[in-house]
């Protein structure tokens, strides 16, 4: 498998600020920030618990070259969008992506939910199926209760000002649980990880892991009608193989990848080979 190189990680940046069209509008819940880049067939991208649409720009780069438009957008972050996070539950970020795809007048788009991503992309497939064509889950999962420390942790951060990035120790933890993951890469995208994942404010990525706590879609995988693409590390140190075999047991149409050496981030360690994979599965359609 290709890992991408600091020049890649640096051109795909400096495309995403260059060709990406921002926009934004009001979804009644919060201002929903939106790019878009490319054209041809659609690809919505749902970001995961601490990610950002940059996060995933050497993916895209790729999936534009071969012909795609990439839709990418933030999930309510209660700092800067008039987002009331006290209010917001699992089904409210569902109806947001909805509300995204009347406001671009997308019919049918293709869908790529990561991680905490994956769970709003699949409550979307199964309450809207009409309104998507195949989805792609990366680290995907249908319920994932969080260990006591995580919910205690998370129930603090509810209240915290602060930008993930302003944590004292975070760095050398991330190095310690997650550069691992990173094994065959420049330095430099590990530490653009850090740089994307810093942004998110705490009190987000608290809100939102208390609501992975307590969702449990797995009732819902068999109304799933569309083709699902399964993507997978084989040494992923988040999302527990079970969980993702949970999916692919649940939904009636679905096929896994795994990409080795790769942990839960192939959008950053192997966007080459996760965008090969992701235009494959979606032109068989």
């Amino acid at each position: 498998m290709s890992h991408p190189t600091l020049d890649d990680l640096r051109t795909a940046n400096a495309r995403f600020d260059a060709e990406a069209v921002p926009g934004s509008f009001h979804t009644g819940r919060y201002r929903l920030r939106y790019s878009t880049w490319g054209a041809g067939p659609t690809v919505v991208i749902v970001h995961g618990l601490c990610d950002s649409p940059r996060s995933f720009c050497m993916l895209m780069a790729n999936l534009v070259d071969a012909g795609f438009r990439c839709v990418s957008y933030d999930l309510a972050n209660g700092k800067d969008d008039d987002a009331v996070f006290g209010r917001f539950k699992h089904a409210d970020y569902v109806d947001d992506l909805i509300a995204l795809l009347d406001h671009l007048k997308l019919e049918r788009p293709d869908i790529l939910g990561s991680s905490y991503g994956s769970t709003i992309t699949l409550a979307a497939l199964a309450k809207y199926p009409a309104r998507f064509r195949r989805g792609v889950l990366q680290g995907g999962f249908a319920t994932r209760r969080l260990m006591r420390i995580e919910r205690g942790l998370s129930r603090l951060g509810r209240y915290w000002p602060w930008r993930m990035g302003q944590l004292p120790i975070r760095y050398r933890v991330m190095e310690r649980l997650e550069k691992h993951q990173f094994v065959g890469c420049p330095d430099d995208i590990f530490e653009f990880l850090i740089q994307c994942s810093g942004e998110t404010p705490i009190r987000a990525a608290a809100r939102r892991a208390l609501i992975i706590d307590k969702i449990d879609l797995r009732s819902r995988l068999p109304s799933i009608p569309h083709p699902v693409l399964m993507i997978g590390g084989d040494r992923d140190a988040l999302v527990p193989r079970w969980a993702e075999a949970e999916v692919e047991a649940g939904i009636p149409n679905v096929r896994r990848v795994e990409f080795s050496p790769c942990g839960h981030y192939p959008q950053y360690t192997m966007p080459g080979p996760m965008a090969a994979e992701m235009a494959k599965f979606l032109r068989d359609g």
